[in-house]
């Protein structure tokens, strides 16, 4: 019976990947056969996972990209396939979320950074992919979206926009390339242990107060999101595209 996990020979491109929930994809995408393109912003982090997983056996390569640059992206695309021939899973992860605070304190050009750098680099960077992965037969987008974006927030509500629009846009990419073979689904994660969310897991008290208020008492950690990463993948879910799928351990409903 064949592994409906395996992803053996398959090229997967992961930004954001020398930390947090794209390290953890990395890692597991790896382990489950996979050839991985690591990409941030910092070379020397980007090196550093891709020692580890040639360590483990595994196949890599870093290219370091910022995602709010055009160029960067095409340079990422482009190193892939010359590397590897093709892209048959991409990973949209990086994001920025460099303010903290309403809406109304929100100035024109953090607005403009976070829309820029998670939305309009995740549409660059489809747009870059997508024709090649169906002209090698079909493939796999993930986005990296958020419970921010399913709800209000009265201090990431903008961070909390650009997560909704990520998801409209795995939605509409989804109806775009599914006859060409081409899934895309979009990952709700709640709050995991990363250093995106450092300054809540570093107060006790709050820390608390998050375990409390989900279901399974615990905050995430990057492999839950990776697990469900691998499935949406694999031919586990080769029936499920256009869809945020959550994973807050119940805290969005509860």
């Amino acid at each position: 019976m064949a592994n409906l996990f395996d992803l053996t020979g398959k090229v997967a491109v992961i930004t954001g990947s020398s930390r947090g929930i794209g390290k953890a994809v990395a890692q597991q995408m790896a382990a489950h056969g996979a050839k991985i393109v690591v990409s941030s912003r910092k070379a020397e982090a980007c090196e550093a996972v891709v020692a580890e997983l040639k360590a483990d056996g595994h196949d890599a390569i870093a290219v370091p990209c910022h995602v709010g640059k055009k160029e960067d992206l095409q340079h990422l695309v482009d190193t892939a396939i010359a590397t590897y021939g093709q892209i048959d899973i991409l990973v949209c992860n990086a994001a920025t979320n460099p303010v903290y605070g309403t809406t109304a304190d929100m100035t024109d050009e953090a607005w403009d950074k976070i829309l820029e750098t998670n939305v309009r680099g995740t549409f660059w960077l489809c747009n870059m992919v997508l024709p090649g992965m169906a002209e090698h037969g079909g493939g796999n987008v993930i986005v990296l979206s958020s419970i921010a974006g399913l709800r209000g927030n009265s201090v990431i509500g903008t961070y909390g926009v650009s997560k909704a629009a990520e998801a409209a846009l795995a939605r509409n990419l989804a109806v775009e390339w599914g006859p060409k073979n081409i899934r895309v689904n979009a990952i709700a994660p709640g709050l995991v242990r990363t250093d995106f969310a450092k300054a809540l897991i570093e107060d006790p008290k709050r820390l608390e107060q998050a375990e409390k208020r989900t279901p399974v008492r615990r905050i995430g950690e990057p492999d839950d999101i990776a697990g469900v990463a691998v499935f949406l993948a694999s031919q586990a879910s080769a029936y499920v595209t256009g869809q945020t799928l959550v994973a807050d351990g119940g805290e969005t409903i509860s």
